[in-house]
């Protein structure tokens, strides 16, 4: 063995050993899981988040060495059918619908199933795994997510293992960008570096984004990037990938307010229209006269008829629901309300003047973006990711905690059909939110004006 390989071996041998173990775990995660087995799913996450966890403490300087560790945590799971969700199905369909030139949104998959016998040679097993929800309602992913799709099926060679690669290459591209300008935008906050390999080595986003592959991560590269050039005063630039982030997933847009008093009067206004002019050239391929009708359609009822993994919801739930008024009743009226209180919470947060400021912007992105996960009816665990990664922006590490302890939510499909268990979301949630309380308690800048008020 060379000299410096083995100089390299003694130093770092714990930290190979350790990477060795992630990457065995990652392979069981990817190839020997069923999702109803709750033990064994806990027990290889609770093992990665810890190895994880001194990874970061024994090699937070060495950002190479932990850089190539989280593209081989990838790597591997890069031959893999994501296990813990049904979604990729939903994508490949889409994507091929695309390329068959039919538009995802004009159609429900059982009305094509129907009307056709072959419409493309994977739609029997595609339309089999999407699931029922899935097979009787409009699709709900934006444009852009659609081109994604589309893009990966093509080339996959249109098979469903090769868009899957696809899909994952592409989310793999997407994490190293957050990684690259992540870092940047980190030293433009004046903080350490280092904390992107809280999101970039983290079990959860490996899991679900590279794992189950979630396009979040897509999205929050063009959401970092735009916090990116934002702060570095080309503001008229940024608001393109803003644009792309809010093509990807709706998310973004509860943001918008911020960018008023952020920007100004003058600036806030252009901002506005060259977003818009963003999202509306991505919506204008595929757009046709029902479009509105349909994706509403699919929008109202994810709000409005599901719930998963709540915490607010659960517990007022519990507390108005009784004979005279059913669970099914009180989660309609429930959902009619999310959009309009998170609407409220963010043009109030964007009163509060240390909005302005960098710092301040992205702790009241944080803020809205919590208020919105925490009154939600459905709470799915990939949905933690971005405001994990905005955690990592501010001075709170509460979705630290959330990240790991999120993933309790998938002991409901142990049971069939699927049933959450009301002591696991107490666990869940009472660890987030005692954090929370201790966060606000040990940082004097907010403590201060709590006691005051």
């Amino acid at each position: 063995m060379p000299n410096a390989l083995l100089t390299f071996w003694n130093l770092h041998r714990i930290s190979i050993l350790m990477v060795l173990i992630s990457l065995g775990f990652y392979t069981a995660f990817g190839y020997d899981l069923q999702r109803s087995d709750s033990l064994k799913l806990l027990g290889l996450y609770a093992a990665l988040f810890f190895l994880c966890y001194k990874l970061i403490q024994f090699e937070k300087w060495n950002f190479r060495f932990l850089v190539v560790s989280g593209v081989l945590f990838r790597l591997v799971l890069l031959w893999s059918l994501p296990g813990l969700s049904q979604d990729f199905y939903r994508f490949v369909w889409d994507g091929y619908l695309i390329l068959e030139g039919i538009n995802p949104y004009a159609f429900k998959p059982e009305a094509l199933m129907a009307g056709a016998e072959n419409l493309f040679p994977l739609a029997n097993e595609l339309f089999a795994g999407m699931g029922e929800l899935s097979q009787q309602n409009y699709s709900n992913y934006p444009p852009l997510n659609q081109y994604g799709f589309a893009a990966a099926v093509a080339l996959g060679g249109k098979t469903l293992m090769g868009s899957v690669i696809a899909m994952k290459l592409m989310i793999l591209l997407a994490d190293l960008g957050i990684l690259y300008f992540g870092r940047k935008l980190l030293k433009q906050l004046n903080r350490s570096p280092h904390l992107i390999l809280w999101y970039f080595l983290n079990p959860l986003v490996i899991i679900e984004l590279s794992g189950n592959l979630h396009f979040e991560g897509v999205m929050l590269f063009f959401y970092v990037l735009a916090m990116f050039l934002l702060f570095r005063g080309s503001w008229l630039l940024a608001a393109i990938p803003y644009g792309l982030a809010i093509s990807l997933k709706l998310i973004p847009l509860m943001f918008l307010p911020l960018f008023l008093p952020f920007l100004g009067l003058r600036k806030s206004p252009v901002f506005f229209l060259v977003t818009a002019g963003v999202v509306l050239a991505c919506l204008y391929p595929l757009y046709f006269p029902d479009f509105a009708s349909h994706y509403s359609q699919t929008l109202r009822l994810w709000f409005s008829n599901f719930e998963f993994n709540a915490s607010l919801y659960n517990l007022s739930e519990a507390l108005f629901t009784g004979e005279d008024l059913r669970a099914w009743e009180y989660i309609r009226i429930y959902g009619k309300y999310i959009p309009f209180l998170t609407l409220l919470t963010s043009l109030a947060v964007s009163l509060y003047p240390k909005i302005k400021t960098r710092g301040g912007f992205i702790g009241g992105s944080l803020l809205i973006l919590c208020v919105y996960f925490f009154t939600a009816a459905v709470v799915h665990p990939w949905y933690i990711i971005f405001p994990l990664l905005l955690g990592i922006f501010s001075d709170f590490r509460f979705v630290l905690v959330w990240s790991a302890t999120v993933v309790l939510s998938y002991t409901a499909y142990a049971n069939s059909p699927v049933e959450e268990s009301s002591f696991v979301l107490i666990i869940e949630y009472s660890a987030v939110f005692a954090f929370i309380i201790y966060e606000l308690f040990r940082n004097k800048r907010f403590r201060l004006p709590i006691l005051k008020n």
